[in-house]
């Protein structure tokens, strides 16, 4: 993984590896495109490339492990990456998500340990913003930082109605497993005495 940062300061792009460059003038056209960000103007945008950092992946390398600290939020620029959750089995693929895709954010809330891997499935470039980067930003009362907390409560709102429908359908299969097993038992038994 290699590190860089947008610093206004400084030149207006960032090498990368991967043969091209994210530019300031990128980095904000994608941010105002990107759901989590669209509710800000590029003024505040521009708060918000501040505190960014970009990082490179390669195909195969760990963003973040699950139990690790939770100490920053990601917004995937370029490339993909797969949720994994340890279980009883071992580890599953839980989904993959592709630029836009932002992940981690519970930290910034409450900076509890990662509840799942991010593993890139292909080079990537990820956007990384530090929670006392962006507590900071709130503790000055930045509007951009409240505007971001409340995108966040929509996709956190999302998420959970998703996670609903998911369990309310595994709920039913297995519901509709164990009359089918209940079925199969009475007509085996029935079988049997006959």
């Amino acid at each position: 993984m290699t590190k860089g940062s947008v610093d206004s300061a400084c030149s207006t792009c960032l090498e990368e590896t991967m043969e091209t460059k994210v530019t300031r003038e990128r980095l904000i056209t994608f941010l105002l495109e990107t759901p989590m960000f669209e509710k800000l103007d590029p003024s505040e945008i521009q708060e918000i490339i501040h505190i960014v950092e970009v990082e490179q992946y390669q195909e195969g390398d760990v963003v973040f492990s699950e139990g690790d600290a939770g100490d920053a939020w990601f917004v995937l620029y370029r490339g993909s990456v797969e949720v994994l959750k340890h279980g009883s089995t071992g580890e599953k693929k839980i989904t993959e998500l592709g630029p836009q895709a932002c992940f981690g954010e519970i930290s910034i809330l409450d900076g509890s340990p990662r509840s799942a891997t991010i593993r890139a499935t292909e080079d990537s470039v990820v956007l990384r913003v530090l929670r006392d980067a962006f507590g900071e930003l709130l503790d000055n009362d930045h509007l951009v930082a409240y505007k971001l907390l409340h995108q966040m409560a929509i996709l956190l709102a999302e998420r959970q109605r998703m996670t609903t429908l998911r369990l309310s359908e595994l709920l039913n299969a297995t519901e509709i497993m164990e009359v089918h097993r209940g079925i199969m038992g009475i007509v085996g038994e029935s079988s049997v005495r006959e």
